[in-house]
């Protein structure tokens, strides 16, 4: 059964916001920041400035405020021994053609073993600093990391992504049927007989006629042919050519048959969307509409209360159980609860139960929060390895329509789903949150009781540096009444040991966990 989809463009002066329902239910979101540059899937003209063999890794300046991170598997390289394509043409030494980092590394076959870790080279056998590299930015950067990129170029078009290095031919994962695959593979085969290059058919190709097939695979190499003369004018480091504008590469990626409708909320966005669709998919142009009401598209559609909901550790299911979802500097852990689901009088259909409702939006979670990296999920705990398969089965299926590449491992012997997701750019809470400056990155502050102690614990120190009688305290009401209320004996037996006349003094501005002390109405003192 196909889900009904919309996509929701949301532009205003600060922000571009694209909200991708399905069923009415927010399930991605992407965010472009007016302010920042946006680097992903450009090209750029680089500079090898560091090579580090040891790691693999080079630093390229590419022109940003930091160097860009070129891991050796991103670095475009091909032995004439090991590599032919489909036609027994070789592709080795396209080097000179192309102006990019293709290597041919026929001299270098007696290093087999030099890399490790499944590296037969060393990354600087294949390159040197102070080297030029036609990179692409495969990861935008994100926190302290400058950008990750690669020199395996990719151009994407609607139906088709090419790749010019490359000799392969890839078929979407999402077209299911084998006739489709086949038909839609033997098509770019014909067309590649007399083109250099690979290619990746995206979903949008299913059912496409030849004459319009080929015509987009002409375009992205006559794009790539105007990339390289660009390339060889410009002066590292530079960009060379720039993705499409965020509306349009939205509409390029994701506009397909299934989305019902694209409703945008700003004139100059329809128009140019408009301009676009009708270029390219002129089919779908009559599902593009401009959205004209007084309360704002994102309210209308609950977006902002589901963007809300998805800054949140807790989501509630609807059986009555949660999830919580902490994202550490390692890796992001999710917990299923039962929580106030007790179902019926069957303990283990009612934890199977449970954990089926907790993979939907356990999915649904880490496409909206767009979390990336290692993900350790801790269903509710099952005997029965039957149900533990029905699970697993089921958190299958709903990644594989996940646009990341995931990588998922069977239930560990503590009954934990380990798994890995291609991460491009910051996640939804990076993008929208910054640390606490309050609670020094912990995500939490002291508990009332705790501040109450190390507040009477500091006034005993003060009286003990000072000797004076007279002490006066300010901390925030909150504390303040708290040590009124429930620890007045304990208030009143430390005034009578001491003989202190004691000030207290609330005030809401101060900090939870600040406090404080003057000596009567003199100067303030910094214990140690």
């Amino acid at each position: 059964m196909e889900m009904e989809k919309e996509l929701l463009i949301s532009d205003d002066e600060y922000e571009t916001r694209c909200a991708v329902l399905e069923e009415g239910v927010l399930n991605e979101i992407y965010i472009e920041r007016k302010a920042a540059a946006q680097t992903l899937g450009n090209l750029y003209k680089g500079r090898v400035e560091n090579v580090l063999p040891g790691m693999q890794v080079a630093f390229v300046d590419i022109g940003l405020d930091r160097h860009a991170f070129l891991h050796i598997s991103d670095l475009k390289y091909e032995s004439v021994d090991e590599d032919e394509d489909e036609n027994g043409k070789q592709n080795g030494n396209r080097k000179s053609d192309t102006n990019t980092a293709v290597l041919d590394l026929k001299a270098k076959n007696s290093k087999q073993t030099r890399g490790g870790r499944g590296f037969p080279f060393l990354i600087s056998d294949l390159i040197s600093k102070k080297q030029e590299l036609l990179v692409q930015v495969g990861k935008e950067p994100i926190g302290t990391k400058g950008a990750r990129v690669t020199s395996n170029i990719t151009l994407p078009g609607r139906y088709v992504v090419y790749m010019p290095n490359s000799s392969n031919i890839g078929v979407s994962r999402r077209i299911e049927s084998a006739t489709e695959r086949d038909r839609l593979r033997n098509m770019a085969k014909a067309v590649k007989a007399d083109v250099e290059g690979g290619f990746i058919i995206r979903t949008a190709a299913e059912g496409l006629n030849e004459t319009e097939f080929t015509a987009e695979i002409r375009y992205l190499i006559d794009q790539w042919k105007r990339t390289c003369e660009r390339s060889k004018r410009k002066s590292a480091p530079s960009l060379v050519s720039k993705d499409l504008s965020f509306t349009n590469r939205i509409v390029r990626d994701m506009l397909t048959k299934d989305v019902k409708r694209l409703l945008i909320d700003s004139e100059a966005g329809y128009q140019e969307t408009v301009d676009y669709v009708s270029s390219v998919m002129p089919d779908l142009e009559s599902r593009v509409s401009l959205y004209k009401e007084n309360r704002t598209l994102f309210d209308t559609y609950g977006v902002e209360r589901a963007l809300k909901d998805a800054l949140s550790e807790k989501i509630w299911l609807k059986c009555g159980g949660h999830i919580i979802i902490q994202q550490t500097e390692a890796m992001v852990s999710i917990d299923v609860n039962t929580g106030r689901f007790v179902g019926k009088s069957d303990p283990d259909n009612t934890i199977l139960s449970a954990n089926l409702e907790a993979v939907e939006e356990v999915v649904r979670q880490i496409q909206l929060r767009d979390l990336g990296g290692i993900i350790v999920v801790d269903f509710i705990d099952m005997e029965e390895a039957s149900h533990r398969k029905r699970v697993f089965k089921m958190l299958q299926e709903a990644l594989r329509k996940d646009r990341a590449r995931t990588n998922i491992l069977h239930f560990s012997d503590l009954g934990l789903v380990e798994m890995t997701r291609q991460r491009t750019r910051p996640s939804l809470s990076t993008l929208l949150m910054e640390e606490c400056p309050y609670c020094d990155g912990h995500g939490t502050v002291l508990s009332i009781e705790t501040v109450v102690i190390q507040l009477l614990r500091a006034i005993k120190m003060a009286h003990r540096q000072t000797r004076q009688s007279e002490l006066r305290v300010i901390a925030n009401d909150y504390v303040i009444s708290h040590i009124k209320s429930q620890m007045a004996n304990k208030l009143r037996e430390l005034k009578k040991s001491l003989k202190l006349d004691l000030i207290l003094e609330p005030d809401a501005d101060l900090h939870l966990e600040d406090y404080r002390i003057f000596v009567g109405k003199g100067e303030e003192l910094f214990l140690d």
